[in-house]
């Protein structure tokens, strides 16, 4: 059984990061390369700290993993150093955890019973044991193909390879089922290639996944826009079943700030994107950061994303503006009691590497430089309050105005929700005013054998979520087509993490 006073013996330790001149020279993800025996004696370190807890919250659907990891076991398997018994229970739950261990943002963590008390030494380093599992799992071969044993006759169209798709192509596949994924865009991948930048997650982790999934044999078709490319009526012959993960990558924009249309301002995807294929061998990124004094608006993920591909592209300064107030370091139990997500300052590798990040500022103009090019922005003091129906509204705090130098401007305040696309159309799906598209309790929409799932249903989301979602509408589909399913459902379209209103 587990060490109860692991966490008592052992102080919490992130993974080592590379020198930040190291990092700034290249693409390559952040962390420190060290031997394998030196790294697996240290996440065997940090594995036991977990006390195996009579309710382990950590993978609590409401409050901890929605996939339902079975975190206390895994971590147990890891002190122990059983690593192929580790995988096997890991992958039982979570179709692509070297993306999750990379990418996710890791509510798990927080929900963590350690996480009561600041006094504990701090949550058990998860997301650092589940990327050392799938790491070792595949350097050492145990990462199996598996493909079904049975033919259901049935085919699946997908539309997406994003997390949530390939999730629900590989289930389905492994279902029998004979599943087709549709992608638009020339590589396979949706944000996982093109939206998270190469030093978060070299794309070689994407590329041996979609391996294993095209040995099961999941089909894969790029360069296809269903809708356009191959007519909906098309698809409807060939396919019994379709699943829509098409993401939520309308970009939230900001048409009424004054200079918006200068050259230079952008939204964010249109930096990130070209970005990524430029680490693809693509050739130069037309929007480029070098030699250039940047200005980040938004300061969540996607910002700390242009921020560190800004300075990797050679900025010469960069700023990140946030609409709020500073967050605390420690969680504020009043505003976000455990085992909610909390309310504090998040600090990315990317702001490590530099910048300067501004708090409860607002931009009120883009300066043109007089050819239409923008050459400064112009900031205001705000706070942002709700009115009586709960809207947001960021109000001026005074009537100073602070002018910054910007020849880039990078639009990073989220997304909108579904793109306007024939698809929908011609299936008659209409969005819902979130921008996303509804479905019923067994994830099939209005459109009969039609089922959504990821962003598109929920709205721009942790890839954890796409994940779990990915694999719940591959159990309602494999039962649409067949009466049942024994595939997991890890959680309900209604499902929402457990918050404070």
């Amino acid at each position: 059984m587990a060490d109860p006073n692991g966490f008592l013996k052992h102080r919490r330790a992130e993974a080592a990061k590379r020198p930040v001149d190291d990092r700034l020279g290249d693409w390559a993800e952040v962390y420190e390369a060290i031997e394998q025996p030196a790294r697996d004696e240290q996440v065997r370190t940090q594995a036991a700290r977990c006390m195996d807890c009579g309710i382990p919250f950590c993978h609590s659907g409401s409050a901890g993993c929605p996939l339902g990891n079975l975190i206390p076991e895994w971590n147990d398997l890891v002190r122990r150093g059983d690593w192929e018994q580790a995988s096997e229970r890991l992958h039982a739950t979570n179709n692509f955890p070297e993306f999750t261990g990379r990418l996710c943002p890791a509510p798990c963590e927080a929900a963590c019973v350690l996480s009561i008390s600041h006094d504990s030494g701090g949550a058990v380093a998860i997301k650092r044991v589940e990327q050392a599992i799938a790491d070792v799992a595949w350097e050492s071969g145990t990462v199996e193909t598996l493909p079904s044993g049975i033919s259901t006759g049935k085919k699946v169209a997908v539309v997406g390879s994003g997390p949530a798709g390939l999730a629900a192509a590989q289930q389905l596949t492994r279902a029998g089922h004979e599943v087709t994924v549709f992608e638009r865009d020339d590589r396979l991948g949706g944000l996982l290639r093109y939206g998270i930048p190469e030093f978060k997650m070299e794309k070689k982790v994407l590329d041996r996944r979609l391996a294993q999934l095209r040995a099961e044999g999941t089909r894969f078709i790029t360069n296809c826009e269903v809708g356009v490319d191959l007519p909906v009526e098309k698809l409807r012959a060939e396919f019994d079943a379709i699943v829509l993960a098409v993401g939520a990558l309308r970009g939230r924009d900001t048409p009424e700030t004054p200079g918006r249309q200068l050259r230079g301002v952008h939204l964010a995807m249109e930096h990130l994107v070209p970005a990524n294929k430029f680490c693809e061998g693509d050739g130069p990124t037309p929007i480029d950061a070098a030699g250039k004094n940047v200005v980040i608006i938004g300061g969540g993920d996607t910002g700390a994303d242009c921020l560190g591909t800004a300075h990797r592209q050679g900025a010469v300064r960069v700023y990140q503006l946030d609409q709020y107030p500073q967050p605390p370091t420690v969680r504020d139990d009043e505003r976000s009691p455990w085992p909610t997500w909390p309310w504090v300052l998040r600090s990315y590798a990317a702001h490590e590497e530099g910048g300067d990040r501004l708090f409860a500022v607002a931009v009120e103009s883009f300066v043109d430089d007089g050819s239409g090019q923008v050459k400064a922005v112009r900031l205001r003091k705000v706070r942002v309050e709700r009115d009586a129906s709960g809207r947001r509204r960021v109000v001026p705090r005074s009537e100073e105005v602070e002018e910054i130098p910007c020849d880039l401007a990078l639009l990073a305040i989220g997304f909108e929700g579904v793109e306007h696309m024939r698809l929908l159309d011609d299936l008659g799906l209409a969005l819902t005013p979130r921008g996303t598209l509804s479905c019923g309790t067994d994830w099939q929409t209005s459109s009969p054998g039609v089922f959504v799932c990821g962003d598109a249903h929920r709205g721009a989301s942790l890839v954890v979520w796409a994940i779990a979602e990915g694999r719940s509408v591959a159990n309602a589909v494999d039962t649409y087509l067949t009466g049942a399913s024994d595939l997991p459902a890890p959680v309900h379209p209604t499902a929402i993490p457990l918050s404070v209103v």
